[in-house]
């Protein structure tokens, strides 16, 4: 049987040092690329029938005014572009006439295709400043009501246990934790190469979160299990146990998620590039921080390890309390 909480600070060290690290990223700025759902400004796609590249088009993009533009290639010589709203442009996607009365995105398209040839739209989308700062409010609020909503779940589910708040916190903890090693890989990627949150960002990290509390319920399952079948048993023999007996079921669901998803990142196009890499990272991290974040921080607290860290930290020793053994003498403990 491994000694996975013998090791606990280990295990915690390391997800301290990559949260710092996540943090000194997001506080770089810009910390986050947002999308087009949840800024206002127009999308557009075009397939060019000349090879055209990334630079080349922004660059064109930029001497005609829209310096704030975003390219980004989705292969095949078709590229998606992102701008400010443009005024009286078409409202359906995949309109490749255009307007009845013409708009910036004719001017445009008129301009790109003088510059490099043939080209075809394959999309346009425009979303209000209005309706998008409703999404962002609504993606917040869901984010927030999972993790109350799962607070509560796990701490009626184990409320036989002693201080069930315990395992419900500390699940919280390691899924928060996740949550927040994606964002901050997408704040590097979006100042490394522009990639921005969308949606799909949303929802996948919405399903990680789901993944991460899944895998910390069945370890917790099993120590319920455990401690309620050998309550005398030390508190850390029952973890170890219970990690070891669930180590190989979480690795080996784990590993077939992520063969899936790595599978459907070579194969798959850039549209749904952003939701799958939000599973490949948050199921590696769900599975991590299930062992080394939130059963670990279940034996910290059962062991006061956090309490007497800031005793220790602040010279505070512990209050001493008298018992009266017999009533002419008194003996201290501690």
């Amino acid at each position: 049987m491994l000694d996975f909480a013998g090791k606990r600070w280990w295990y915690l060290s390391v997800s301290l040092v990559m949260f710092i690290a996540a943090a000194v990223i997001l506080a770089i700025p810009p910390h986050l690329r947002p999308g087009i759902e949840f800024t206002s400004g127009s999308s557009f796609s075009e397939k060019f029938s000349n090879p055209v590249t990334v630079s080349a088009l922004r660059d064109e993009m930029t001497s005609l005014g829209y310096s704030d533009t975003v390219v980004q290639s989705q292969g095949s010589n078709t590229f998606l572009i992102r701008t400010r709203t443009l005024a009286n442009s078409p409202q359906q996607s995949g309109d490749s006439q255009g307007p009845a009365q013409p708009g910036e995105l004719d001017t445009i398209e008129q301009s790109l295709r003088s510059k490099f040839g043939p080209l075809a739209r394959q999309d346009f989308q425009t979303v209000s400043g209005t309706v998008s700062s409703q999404i962002a409010r609504n993606a917040t609020i869901a984010v927030i009501a999972a993790s109350v909503a799962i607070l509560i779940y796990i701490s009626l589910a184990f409320r036989k246990l002693d201080r069930p708040w315990r395992y419900g916190s500390c699940a919280i903890v390691a899924l928060l934790h996740d949550a927040f090693i994606i964002l901050g890989l997408f704040s590097l990627l979006g100042k490394l190469d522009g990639t921005e949150v969308d949606t799909s960002f949303i929802v996948a990290l919405l399903t990680v979160i789901g993944f991460s509390v899944h895998d910390t319920i069945v370890v917790f399952d099993r120590i319920r299990e455990n401690v309620t079948h050998d309550p005398y048993i030390p508190f850390e023999e029952n973890v170890n146990a219970s990690l070891t007996d669930t180590l190989a079921r979480s690795i080996n669901t784990s590993l077939v998620v992520v063969l899936t998803v790595v599978t459907m990142l070579l194969i798959g196009g850039d549209t749904i590039r952003n939701f799958l890499l939000v599973l490949l990272v948050g199921i590696i991290s769900g599975t991590y921080s299930s062992i080394g974040i939130a059963t670990q921080l279940v034996v910290a607290l059962n062991n006061n390890d956090i309490g007497r860290f800031f005793r220790k930290i602040t010279g505070r020793s512990k209050p001493r309390r008298r018992i009266e053994s017999d009533p002419g003498a008194g003996i201290e403990a501690v």
